[in-house]
C-alpha cells in the first residue's frame, strides 16, 4: 500500500489481493466524513432524527411483515 499526497489530493494505492469489501467500507465511511465535515448537528440531534425516520419507515411497512 502506498499512499501519496499530490497537491490537493491523497491517492491511496492498494495491491489487488485487497478485500473489496473492506475497502468499500472504508470508502463509504470517508464519504459519510467528507459529506458531515462542516455539520453543526449534535449526535443527539442526529439520533432522534434516526428514530423518527425508522418510526415513520415501520408504521409504513409493518404490514409486510406482520400476520394479518
Amino acid at each position: 500500500m502506498t499512499i501519496q499526497r499530490i497537491d490537493n489530493q491523497i491517492i491511496i494505492t492498494l495491491p489487488g489481493s485487497t478485500d473489496l469489501e473492506g475497502v468499500q467500507r472504508l470508502i463509504n465511511y470517508l464519504l459519510y466524513k467528507e459529506a458531515t465535515k462542516d455539520s453543526q448537528a449534535k449526535q443527539e440531534d442526529v439520533d432522534n432524527l434516526a428514530r423518527e425516520a425508522n418510526k415513520l419507515w415501520w408504521e409504513e411497512n409493518k404490514q409486510r411483515f406482520l400476520p394479518e
